[in-house]
């Protein structure tokens, strides 16, 4: 059996409101792999890495217009941060 192609997929801060307790800010990027990349904030990453995980082996989300991404927010509703997720073709 053939191993699954997989993608890098990269998030990226496109809205924060409030106070990051990770000091996020709108702009920052960073790769989602198996592991929690330095200096990101696990809760977030815990509510990015499913979404990420369709992605990075080829699936994408019904409701998105470009089935190479999509938008993700962080657990803290006082202050949310929202990610976009985008997933790289080669």
């Amino acid at each position: 059996m053939a191993d699954a192609e997989t993608y890098e997929v990269i998030a990226k801060v496109v809205s924060q409101e409030g106070t990051c307790a990770a000091d996020h800010e709108v702009g920052d990027e960073f790769p989602v792999g198996d592991k929690t990349p330095p200096g990101v904030c696990s809760w977030a990453f815990y509510a990015l890495f499913p979404f990420a995980s369709v992605l990075r082996f080829g699936g994408s989300f019904w409701w998105e217009e470009d089935r190479d991404k999509t938008t993700v927010a962080c657990p803290d509703p006082a202050n949310p941060v929202v990610f976009e997720l985008r997933r790289l073709r080669k």
